[in-house]
């Protein structure tokens, strides 16, 4: 059976949702990130981009570039809270859907060509989200994910492409390798040494050379120059999760003790959520009495991977279980609601500092293991 695959992605997902809470920054260059002069650019209205201005960009820099840009500090739980909302819209239309990020989605309607046109159903789909939400989306439909990716980047912004499975190679060929999805700068730059600098040159030199040259990851991009993706849509689950739990030696009444270990635990998962490059939008703290009594406690939070945050939140829920004058066998903490990240994310940390030593602290964990290094309690 053939495939059938839509990328949709939100356009200009955070400044879109600020205009929508302020309409006042409607057609003005709007830049979301850090605070003025701090920090990099998260998001950027089209108007800000006709200066130049683009995501990673030092915001110091974006605003020597457009000088009238307003910069707004980003506001997660907001951005949370529509990506929700939007999730919600497409769980009610779409048989088989994914989440890949807070801001867009990939929706599987193989085997539903025989019941009507896809292209239209998409646009419908993409008239919906605007009424329901208020956001504009652009969609993209081909034989897989990347193509439609790809698609979806060609017809932005507000836009829809669809490429029949006859019309892949032409549609790659004339393309820029910068457009395959995952192709990052330093890659970029070791094609373009060697002359590759379109998709149909990449599709048309051995495989073998490209292995060579980039490694493991030299195949799949040269599959994905040939129009080739088998991965499949991955359906939303929210029950998704990360979780750890620990027995103690011995039974203890140490608030100080137990929050220690409820942060080893955390820090752990939040590592792996970083790894996975996925974020979090529920936190569960769970305690078991030395009775074996159990509780947990929930908490809907906007989507993080911070381990600054997740601690303290994790201390306060803590604090608002242990009531009673018993002591503790077991702590555990879980992660749910998990969705792929967006890079930019990251971006909004209120202090730079703590974001830079949280990634010194990953590397560091990556090649020497968790123990090399253990957060303190806040």
């Amino acid at each position: 059976m053939s495939r059938h695959i839509i990328h949709l992605d939100l356009d200009c997902f955070f400044v879109a949702c600020e205009v929508l809470r302020d309409s006042r920054l409607r057609g003005r260059p709007v830049i979301v990130g850090g605070q003025q002069g701090r920090g990099v650019v998260a998001a950027c209205s089209y108007e800000a981009r006709r200066f130049g201005v683009r995501a990673a960009m030092p915001i110091a820099y974006a605003k020597q570039r457009c000088p009238e840009a307003l910069v707004l500090q980003g506001d997660m739980e907001l951005y949370s809270n529509y990506a929700k909302l939007v999730r919600t819209i497409i769980r009610e239309e779409a048989p088989l859907f994914e989440q890949a990020s807070i801001d867009e989605f990939y929706l599987d309607l193989s085997g539903m060509d025989h019941l009507r046109a896809l292209h239209q159903w998409g646009r419908e789909l993409q008239a919906l989200v605007q009424r329901e939400s208020g956001l504009q989306a652009s969609f993209g439909l081909s034989i897989n994910k990347s193509v439609a990716k790809m698609a979806t980047n060609e017809g932005k912004p507000g836009g829809h492409l669809e490429v029949p499975a006859i019309q892949v190679r032409p549609f790659l060929n004339p393309l820029s390798i910068e457009k395959i999805p995952q192709l990052g700068p330093k890659t970029f730059r070791r094609l373009t040494r060697v002359g590759i600098r379109q998709i149909k040159t990449l599709a048309e030199v051995p495989v073998a050379f490209v292995e060579h040259l980039l490694g493991k990851n030299g195949r799949i991009l040269w599959e994905r120059a040939n129009g080739i993706d088998p991965r499949p849509v991955v359906p939303y689950r929210e029950q998704q999760a990360l979780s750890a739990e620990q027995t103690l030696a011995t039974d203890s009444m140490d608030v100080l003790a137990l929050k220690a270990l409820l942060t080893r635990l955390l820090t752990q998962l939040c590592f792996e959520l970083r790894q996975a490059q996925k974020l979090t939008s529920i936190l569960s703290v769970k305690i078991r009495y030395n009775n074996f009594d159990t509780y947990s406690r929930q908490r809907r939070i906007p989507y993080t991977d911070s381990d600054t945050y997740l601690t303290q939140l994790a201390h306060t829920l803590f604090d608002e279980l242990y009531t009673r004058r018993m002591r503790i066998r077991l702590v555990g903490v879980r992660l749910a609601g998990l969705v792929k990240g967006h890079p930019q994310i990251a971006l909004f940390a209120d202090n730079q500092k703590d974001l830079a030593l949280q990634q010194a602290l990953d590397e560091i964990r990556r090649k020497f293991g968790m123990e090399a290094v253990r957060r303190g309690i806040p």
